[in-house]
This record gives structure tokens, sequence and C-alpha cells, in this order.
């Protein structure tokens, strides 16, 4: 899940929720997640098929019933495969959707930085990075520092985004919900749609 399998990323988080009280769901669950990765032992990220530079997607699904903490889920693309990725709970309760996708940019935006820094150690200057997200609300706060009484309460450190994006260091963009890669790090999907979401991620079958 760590290295070379992001498809998994979302159903091993949310199984290490209980690894310290599991139940024989859990077992079954775990079982399940084994069979499928005996099915796709084939597939491989494979880089360079597309020439794309940097990019990254952030998603986020608001108040799970469970924790009523949000999932936050992360991926970023290199050569047309993915190089970084994430997925978990939020450490603060978000109190609307958009403060959750807010804070998932956010986190994004940090990584995001991080590879920009690495790229300039090693003497490759990057231009400003795009970070896409499917939620309007949360780039319009992200884009326009002006304090808000919407914004006032969400822990100061999330606002870290908006001197990033003021400085162009990341440019933020929307893209549909359907066409965010990310959304197989936040929830369950149905099959035509987790699958469509693995194979975006550059997994390939038989490399």
């Amino acid at each position: 899940m760590l290295g070379t399998c992001p498809d998994i990323s979302f159903a091993v988080t949310k199984m290490s929720q209980y690894a310290a009280n599991p139940s024989e769901t859990h077992l079954h669950n775990a079982l399940y997640i084994c069979r499928y990765l005996s099915g796709t032992a084939d597939y491989a990220l494979v880089y360079g098929a597309s020439p794309e530079g940097l990019i990254a997607y952030a998603d986020s699904d608001w108040a799970s019933a469970h924790t009523r903490r949000s999932n936050t889920g992360n991926v970023i693309f290199l050569g047309g495969a993915a190089v970084s990725w994430n997925s978990r709970a939020q450490k603060t309760i978000a109190l609307s959707s958009t403060e959750a996708e807010y804070m998932a940019l956010s986190d994004t935006c940090r990584q995001l930085v991080w590879l920009k820094n690495l790229f300039r150690e090693i003497g490759v200057n990057l231009l400003a990075l795009p970070l896409c997200g499917d939620n309007q609300g949360s780039i319009f706060i992200a884009q326009n520092p002006a304090q808000e009484k919407r914004t006032k309460h969400i822990d100061i450190r999330y606002h870290y985004i908006r001197e990033v994006v003021e400085a162009s260091t990341v440019i933020i963009y929307y893209v549909p919900t359907n066409d965010n890669r990310a959304d197989i790090f936040t929830k369950n999907l149905g099959r035509d749609k987790y699958v469509l979401c693995r194979d975006s991620l550059g997994l390939s079958f038989g490399s």
C-alpha cells in the first residue's frame, strides 16, 4: 500500500482503525483484500506513458458515520503514474464539506511544496504546480485570504495553503468530481468507478 499499490490505500487505512480489536467481519475483509492482491499481482505502476509533469489531486469524504471525522485523500502524478498518495482520517472535525475539502487541499499542498523543494535540491527548478480539487467553495477560500466567519475557527495550520497560492508556488484548479483521481482514497466506490480510478493511477496489467 505504501510503495506499489495505491489502489488499496483506503481499504488498508480503514482496516487499520480496527487493528486493536478486530472482529470476524474485519478478518473477512482483510482476507478479501488479500484475495484482491492475489488477483492483481501482475499490475504495476508504469511511468513515462504520459509526458505530464507533477500534478496533484485532492479530495475528501465529509464526516465518517463512525468517527465523525472526514477522510482525506490525495495523489500526485509524474510521468502519467502516481508517485505519492495518502488516505487518512483528518485530525480535526470539519463542520462542512467545504471545510473538509479545504483541509484536504492544504495537506496536499504541503506535500507538493516538499516535492518542489526536493527537485530544486537536485537541480530541477519547477514552475507553479497544479493542484486539482472538486469543491469550488474550498478553492475560493484558498485563493482569497480575507477572514470570514466560516473560516475563523479552522486550525491556522491549514491556512498555509493561502501563502503558497499567493506566492504562485501552487495553482489550484477545479475538476468535476468524476474526474478527480483522488476519489479512490476517500471512500468505498462501486466497481465501475473503482476500476476507472484505479486505471487512472497509472497501474497497468502485465507490466
